[in-house]
């Protein structure tokens, strides 16, 4: 079983916070890379994602 955690984001392009379920190790590379630098390759590579 992953380790899911619930963590909120803010995305800056879209003024607003999102609250997330994600793995621990999801939550590093978002704060390696950035929230929107994933969520555009996560756009990119079509996966879809609940906001």
């Amino acid at each position: 079983m992953p380790n899911l955690q619930k963590k909120r984001f803010f995305i800056p392009e879209e003024n607003r916070w999102v609250e997330l379920k994600i793995s621990t190790s999801a939550i590093r590379t978002i704060n390696k890379k950035g929230i929107s630098a994933v969520l555009k390759e996560m756009k990119a590579k079509g996966k879809s994602i609940a906001v």
